[in-house]
């Protein structure tokens, strides 16, 4: 697979944003969708993502002493 062109994916981008508008869409709404179509288009990164913020919890609350390490 070839590296992208970040000037077409941005034009692209551009042009999801300014149809948006013009929909009157919410700027917090358009940019949830677009991360969720990110999201899509990359299978197990959503899941990998949950378990690195779990992760980061769990490392948290162990330093604070609030549970045991196995």
């Amino acid at each position: 697979m070839s590296k992208p062109n970040r000037d077409s994916v941005e034009a692209l981008l551009a042009r999801a944003a300014k149809l948006a508008s013009s929909q009157e869409m919410e700027s917090e709404d358009f940019m949830s969708a677009a991360w969720d179509a990110y999201l899509a288009s990359h299978p197990g990164m959503r899941e990998a993502l949950a378990d690195k913020a779990l992760r980061s919890e769990l490392r948290k609350l162990r330093k604070r002493g609030l549970i045991a390490t196995a």
